[in-house]
């Protein structure tokens, strides 16, 4: 099996639908997403972006 690894750039409050189309539009099956989780001024936790891995074939 190959395996493609996406990095999806994201503001959680306004991306929701760009989200959506992107992972409607990929061609093989979505084994994970993961979130890059950072932490900002006042201990308050942000998503920067997400690695999307889909498996191809």
């Amino acid at each position: 099996m190959k395996y493609r690894v996406h990095r999806f750039d994201i503001k959680m409050t306004i991306d929701q639908s760009k989200l959506e189309q992107f992972l409607n539009n990929l061609d093989g099956e979505v084994v994970a997403v993961i979130p890059n989780v950072t932490i900002a001024i006042f201990w308050i936790h942000k998503v920067d972006f997400l690695l999307v891995i889909e498996k191809i074939g």
